[in-house]
């Protein structure tokens, strides 16, 4: 049985969470022209749903930011924040970072879904119309189908679904598949509340998927919360299955079989080579092998 939940590149090779992420990154800034985005750890952080460590590393960016006299490290870290905490369903925390994370796409859309979620549709509308209007101007498929998505909180009746589905459409376009996988969450949470729980669950399987793969944590677990709630058998970890992989030792696992060294592996998942090997021999002991040449049979 394989405990994978490493993707694959378009070489064949793993593609790491952390890899994945930074890709993602890239790709935004690269379509938003926000050099921001470039703050890879504070960014791995939030998705990862680190809250320790984000808020270790919001206060060292802010801190040398005023030794070298850099402005928008609060509103970076601030963003950071609004990220992991929406992605955790804290959504009174999401807001209050949001609303100090400055005016880039990618604060107001965590600020028009931190707001929804807590009935400030007044905040929320207000953060829509800034958007939409920068969006506008960047006219990219990333930017756009983020603007769909946040309009879909904020709407009704039938023109929700049409804009869910386009913002689908829009960020499968683009190298985004987090921002895609949000999407479908908030459709699929959406859909359960209109009743349509087989539908919620097509999209919800879908993104949980993704940040499962990922090791987007938060993310995943709202995901899963939200498929329970359609009536989803979700499988979780218990007693019986303590011996399974956990999701980051099947993914150094999976990058030791391949042939990865120990500094290779931490480079990939920003670990140190001695925590990867410590996490080997753990690998080691649940699968009852002793090397890891054993490790190119799937596991």
């Amino acid at each position: 049985m394989s405990t994978s939940v490493v993707g694959r590149n378009h070489h064949g090779r793993p593609e790491a969470p952390a890899q994945a992420l930074i890709e993602e990154a890239g790709a935004i800034n690269e379509a938003t022209r926000d050099p921001l985005l470039m703050s890879t750890s504070l960014v791995l952080a939030a998705w990862r749903g680190q809250e320790g460590r984000l808020l270790e590393l919001t206060d060292a960016s802010i801190q040398d930011a005023a030794a070298g006299g850099e402005g928008g490290a609060i509103a970076r870290g601030e963003h950071a924040k609004a990220l992991l905490y929406n992605g955790l369903g804290r959504y009174q925390a999401a807001l209050a970072s949001a609303r100090q994370a400055g005016s880039s796409t990618r604060a107001l859309a965590e600020l028009v879904e931190a707001s929804t979620r807590t009935d400030r549709v007044d905040v929320a509308s207000a953060a829509l119309e800034q958007l939409e209007g920068r969006t506008h101007t960047e006219a990219t498929d990333w930017a756009l189908g983020v603007q769909a998505r946040s309009r879909a909180l904020l709407s009704e009746g039938g023109h929700t679904d049409a804009l869910y589905q386009g913002a689908i459409d829009r960020l499968a376009r683009c190298r985004a598949p987090l921002h895609l996988a949000r999407a479908r969450l908030l459709y699929g949470e959406w859909l359960r509340r209109q009743g349509r729980r087989v539908d919620a669950r097509d999209q919800l399987r879908t993104a949980e998927g993704v940040f499962a793969r990922v090791g987007v944590l938060g993310f995943a677990e709202r995901t899963r919360r939200e498929l329970l709630a359609t009536g989803e058998t979700v499988r979780r970890r218990t007693a019986e299955t303590r011996d399974d992989l956990t999701p980051q030792e099947a993914q150094i696992a999976e990058l030791a079989g391949d042939g990865y060294t120990n500094p290779e592996i931490g480079a990939h998942l920003f670990l140190s080579p001695r925590t990867v090997e410590w996490h080997l021999r753990k690998v080691f002991m649940k699968l009852g092998i002793s090397s890891r040449r054993e490790l190119r049979a799937p596991v």
